[in-house]
């Protein structure tokens, strides 16, 4: 979707809505889907002619729970205020607007997330998933140095 910034000169362009990415433009492996992008902003020219952009992107993406490995919604929430960068305009007068909403989303996408409460159903042959608290140093090789990092 791409936004006619030479509307700028009077006016301000309202972009509060609700958006839906194309499927093929979610090329991150940690993300398998994006519900509806919820946007309340607003584009306009500053006091130096540059021009501005200030909203609030929200949404749910679809992501790997860390344990389980099961699809788990996550709620998301950014706020973007800055000059519209060159890397997201086509001739110098469109505004690729997905393209900026993709690209913000992603730097929300966390490292580690999960809904798992219980870890005693993650269990194999020889081996159980622990929570931090369970941890022991007993018949650990690494017992002094995990004790060490531990202060830090």
């Amino acid at each position: 979707m791409n936004i006619d910034l030479t509307e700028l000169n009077n006016k301000e362009i309202d972009i509060t809505g609700s958006y839906n990415l194309p499927k093929e433009m979610i090329d991150n492996p940690d993300i398998k889907d994006l519900e509806t992008i919820k946007v309340s902003g607003k584009i306009y020219l500053d006091e130096e002619d540059n021009e501005h952009i200030t909203c609030n992107i929200s949404g749910n993406m679809i992501i790997l729970d860390s344990v389980s490995l099961e699809e788990v919604s996550y709620p998301y929430e950014t706020s973007y205020d800055d000059i519209i960068e060159n890397d997201w305009k086509k001739n110098d007068v469109l505004l690729d607007f997905f393209t900026f909403l993709w690209e913000n989303i992603v730097l929300e996408i966390p490292l580690q997330f999960t809904k798992v409460k219980d870890l005693s159903k993650f269990h194999g042959d020889g081996w159980r998933l622990i929570s931090e608290d369970e941890r022991s140093y007993q018949n650990n090789p690494f017992s002094e140095l995990l004790k060490d990092y531990d202060k830090e």
